[in-house]
């Protein structure tokens, strides 16, 4: 997945054994019944023992900070895992967490974007449903969670899946009540890939707008989207910017190169600024329905605006830094696992025929890696973890948008086993629970509230009046789209 690989939340960033490489996918756990969340063997009360001090009595994890919240407590911590979980002697790294602390005796939710940590106090959309506690972890490679030296064959989902576990299994402790797995995009994927490798950790996982390329070179549901998203008039004038930008390569590209002057910006990795450019091109219309609402339909403006207006709506939509040196570093680690195994989306341009000099064969993800840093395709990898969902998950719910792109290739869990999947209607890939239409809506919170043990007795006799159970809280529940990760999920 370029950037429009394109990324997972980039998407939506909530202010809030054997590794498997090189081959077949190691055989997780057996499936069976998800086991009751049993009492914390030591616990003791708050009162007892303050929260801090149980957190770093843990083997392994230190205090960064901590910072002031109301009703919660909130810690940036870093904990010691393994470089290689199937040989730990083999060295160590520290992976930045953040823990919401609200209760012991309240469930919990633990959080991924799939990328860097966001370190201020913040809650995912489950937190707020279900009045719990957040664990948010960074994942691996991300800096500064990162070995020295790196070793990237060892970034792959089944080693982000056991540093999870590792995690879990270190704070169940404590944390004592029922968990859910929740993220949006890549962290939608992460979530999956750890109910994958490790089924019985978890009560429920919710995965917003996650894709699921399970046959990276058939990629034709992605021209389906985009034939069928929206009306016609708005794709036709997202087609024309799009072709006006590679029309005016000459002058508009000019304009990328006066601004990587005075930014200082390069472009060592992917080759060139016009390979950069063009990148960033082919990217446009990927990135308005991964960001946009269809209402911005009326502002795209016409094929024939000055220099200065087509330049600046593209970059606004898909920003022109995104594929300079300096926007793709922090991301690498994305580019690397959607070019070993993640899969990147790839879909044909119609409409610029003749216009682009590279083509969508060169803007793999082994474009946007430093050369230095090895890649090999697992081809097994999506397709043991889809195998799996379709067969054996339980207690997992999707969430999607009509109108999101990565939606086009979506999971599909097996039938029954309490599964779920939701499209909100016209959302993007900020799409979530409470955009689904009344009914749905009240259906899904039911079933979240069910799974963390938390559903009043009304609820449970009927789900149409499950709600919240938190009050909206302006510093803590805010959800931004990201743009300067653009496609990215």
């Amino acid at each position: 997945m370029r950037k429009t690989f394109r990324g997972v939340v980039a998407g939506a960033v909530l202010i809030g054994a054997v590794g498997a490489t090189g081959g077949a996918v190691q055989a997780a756990e057996p499936a069976g019944p998800r086991p009751a969340s049993a009492p914390a063997a030591d616990a003791k009360s708050d009162v007892q023992a303050d929260i801090k001090d149980r957190l770093l009595a843990i083997p392994g994890m230190s205090l960064v900070e901590e910072k002031p919240v109301d009703g919660y407590r909130f810690f940036v911590l870093n904990y010691t895992q393994p470089v290689d979980h199937a040989r730990p002697w083999k060295g160590t790294f520290q992976q930045r967490l953040t823990i919401l602390h609200k209760d012991v005796n309240r469930p919990s939710v633990f959080f991924t974007s799939g990328y860097d940590l966001y370190t201020n106090p913040s809650r995912s959309e489950p937190t707020r449903l279900i009045d719990g506690n957040q664990v948010s972890m960074e994942y691996r490679f991300f800096t500064p969670s990162r070995p020295q030296p790196a070793d990237w064959s060892k970034l792959d989902i089944k080693q982000a899946a056991d540093d999870q576990h590792r995690v879990f299994t270190a704070l169940k402790k404590i944390y004592g009540k029922k968990w859910l797995a929740t993220g949006g995009s890549k962290g939608g994927m992460t979530a999956t890939y750890y109910e994958r490798f490790h089924p019985r950790d978890m009560d429920g996982v919710v995965a917003y707008v996650a894709p699921n390329d399970v046959n990276n070179r058939e990629d034709s549901a992605y021209d389906r989207f985009f034939q069928t998203v929206s009306t016609k008039g708005c794709r036709d004038k997202l087609n024309a910017v799009q072709r006006e930008a590679l029309v005016r390569r000459g002058p508009l590209s000019a304009k990328l190169k006066k601004w990587a002057a005075e930014n200082k910006a390069t472009f060592r990795t992917v080759g060139s600024l016009d390979k950069s450019y063009e990148s960033s091109v082919l990217d446009f219309v990927w990135a308005f329905w991964q960001y946009s609402d269809e209402s911005e339909c009326a502002d795209v403006p016409a094929a024939d605006s000055s220099d200065d207006v087509i330049y600046n709506y593209v970059d606004a939509k898909s920003p022109f830094a995104s594929y300079t040196d300096q926007g793709l570093d922090p991301y690498t680690p994305y580019y690397y696992q959607a070019g070993t195994q993640l899969g990147a989306p790839q879909y044909t341009y119609p409409h610029l025929k003749g216009l682009m000099k590279y083509g969508p064969e060169y803007f793999q993800p082994r474009a946007y890696v430093p050369r230095e840093i090895s890649m090999t395709w697992q081809d097994n990898a999506m397709k043991d973890v889809d195998r799996w969902v379709n067969r054996n998950a339980r207690q997992m719910m999707y969430v999607y948008g009509g109108n999101d792109p990565w939606g086009a290739e979506r999971f599909r869990p097996a039938p029954g086993g309490d599964n779920h999947v939701y499209t909100v209607p016209g959302a993007n890939h900020g799409a979530s629970i409470s955009g689904l239409p009344v009914d749905e809506r009240a259906a899904a919170v039911a079933r979240v509230l069910k799974w963390a043990g938390v559903a009043p007795a009304a609820v449970q006799a009927d789900p149409s009046t499950a709600k919240r159970l938190t009050a909206y809280d302006a510093a803590l529940d805010r959800t931004e789209l990201n743009r300067e990760q653009s496609l990215r999920p």
